[in-house]
């Protein structure tokens, strides 16, 4: 298999001053990543917009403006990034963490009570009189 195929496609986003600014003020304090993707979403939310006013031509001005609408209404509605989600998938994670944090030391505390029993079994062995 073409181990090109599997790489990532990256896309340069060219962000606005006003759009930098404004992530910047707002997200003061998050990562840089999460910075980058936001702003490369507000870009993307950007040129949708400009291109179905572009494109809105053949359509009424109310007509558009109802579309817009109803676009602005589904993306406020609609949550991106679901926060209960997040924080279960969380809390699933570190439960099972604990699990396996709790099975390893049972076992490290199985093998060295083990070690302890053949450590016996060899010192009574060879203690043990000679007939």
């Amino acid at each position: 298999m073409n181990s090109d195929a599997n790489k990532n496609i990256e896309v340069i986003v060219e962000v606005s001053p006003q759009t930098n600014e404004m992530v910047e003020r707002e997200m003061a304090g998050e990562t840089d990543d999460l910075k980058h993707e936001t702003k490369e979403l507000i870009e993307a939310l950007k040129r949708r917009a400009q291109a179905e006013a572009e494109s809105a031509g053949t359509l009424t001005r109310e007509t558009y403006l109802n579309a817009i609408r109803k676009a602005r209404e589904a993306v406020e509605g609609e949550r991106v990034i679901e926060r209960d989600r997040i924080e279960r998938s969380w809390a699933t994670i570190q439960e099972e963490a604990d699990r396996n944090w709790q099975m390893f030391w049972k076992e490290v505390s199985q093998l060295g009570d083990r070690f302890g029993d053949a450590a016996k079994a060899a010192w009574d062995a060879f203690n043990a009189p000679r007939p």
